[in-house]
């Protein structure tokens, strides 16, 4: 039996941690190439460090002449990004910054798998093992420590960018430590924010001053009392920030992005990546199929995993754990699982809309526990399986 009284920790980093504008320059440029072209193959990789952006990787279009037209596009992007995240340091300007694009072609080898022919279906980008979770211990079905640090950071970069709170800056961590009665999650043992502040004779305490009336507006009433720890600015001053303080690489907060450290993950990161690679689009199909068995009520708890091979459309493996909150079979839920949803590559962009340029707003603050968007995007926290499931068991 799954213990019930417990605390849990998790960290999230704001859009201007230095993997995070790597991983938000990634998926602009993903979005831009899907823009021109639904069915583009990208994978983009991007390295930040002091007054310098280097970006690699593959890109494929249908037509591979245009190409070349498209990579005097890559410039603009990144500094729009850099830009639009807040820096405009001396050693870090969206304006100043060197920029170095090593973008090229997809390899031949690669797309002779993924590309469907006449005698077989679009097979999968890699092989691969892609997990979901869901959990009825936050509206989002999301678990709460990651929920509420993402939530931390975001309302903070909310009264940032307005102008509300000019004194911030665009780097922040934050890392709660949640405490659970009953299995429940009830209040915060402690609470750790780090966050970059431009007026360099800010103490500890002034920021916490200026942090705490937005951490006590997004937690639950109730959750903070005199016994939660605060820890501030624990090192003192944090006024250099962003890539000059510390290199920035894509693909370096996974756990992050997805759940906090609560559920299992596959090892495969998400931004830079076109829908036909499985680690981002079934990462997606496993949370949307997760969050729709929580919500139709067949579990409190639920764990999918799906595996792949590359160049085989439909997936190795479906399994499924209900960490014994629900009163339905597992391997019937695989089985429901298996008949309402096709979990090929194509199956899953289809059913999801994955071929848009809804990618760039998935870079910070959690690809999981967000609303579905009118233009598709988020598109896998919809709970639109609900009937589906329960008709299939």
């Amino acid at each position: 039996m799954s213990r019930k009284n417990y605390i849990f920790t998790s960290e999230s980093v704001s859009e201007g941690h230095p993997d995070k504008v790597c991983d938000r320059i990634s998926d602009a440029v993903l979005d831009a190439f899907l823009t021109e072209e639904p069915e583009a193959r990208v994978a983009a990789e991007t390295f930040a460090t002091t007054n310098r952006v280097v970006i690699g990787g593959e890109v494929g279009l249908s037509d591979q002449d245009k190409l070349h037209d498209y990579m005097g596009r890559i410039d603009g992007i990144v500094r729009a990004c850099i830009k639009d995240i807040g820096y405009e340091q001396d050693k870090f300007h969206h304006a100043t910054c060197e920029i170095t694009n090593l973008l090229h072609e997809q390899s031949a080898h690669i797309a002779q798998g993924v590309d469907a022919a006449d005698n077989k279906d679009e097979g999968a980008g890699d092989q691969g093992i892609m997990f979901g979770y869901a959990t009825t211990e936050t509206d989002a079905l999301m678990p709460a420590p990651i929920q509420y640090s993402h939530a931390i950071l975001r309302r903070l970069a909310e009264v940032r960018k307005d102008g509300t709170e000019p004194a911030l800056g665009p780097d922040a961590k934050s890392q709660l430590t949640v405490i659970y009665r009953d299995g429940k999650p009830v209040g915060v043992k402690s609470i750790v924010l780090s966050t970059q502040h431009l007026d360099a004779d800010l103490t500890s305490d002034d920021i916490r001053a200026i942090v705490a009336p937005y951490i006590t507006e997004v937690l639950p009433e109730g959750w903070l009392t005199d016994a939660t720890q605060w820890h501030v600015n624990p090192t003192g001053k944090f006024v250099i920030g962003g890539p000059d303080g510390d290199a920035g690489l894509t693909g370096r907060k996974i756990i992050v992005d997805t759940y906090g450290g609560a559920a299992p993950h596959g090892g495969g990161a998400f931004s830079g990546k076109d829908p036909t690679k499985v680690d981002r689009s079934a990462a997606y199909a496993a949370r949307y199929l997760a969050k729709n068995v929580v919500a139709a009520g067949l579990a409190d708890r639920c764990t999918i995993q799906l595996s792949y091979a590359i160049g085989v459309s439909q997936p190795l493996s479906i399994y499924c754990d209900t960490h014994g909150t629900g009163d339905t079979p597992p391997a019937a839920i695989e089985k429901a699982i298996d008949k309402i949803m096709d979990l090929s590559p194509r199956g899953i962009r289809q059913h999801l809309g994955l071929n848009r340029p809804i990618y760039a707003r998935t870079a910070a603050y959690g690809h999981f526990g967000r609303e579905p968007e009118a233009d598709g995007g988020f598109s896998w926290e919809r709970t639109d399986l609900i009937e589906a499931l329960q008709g299939a068991l």
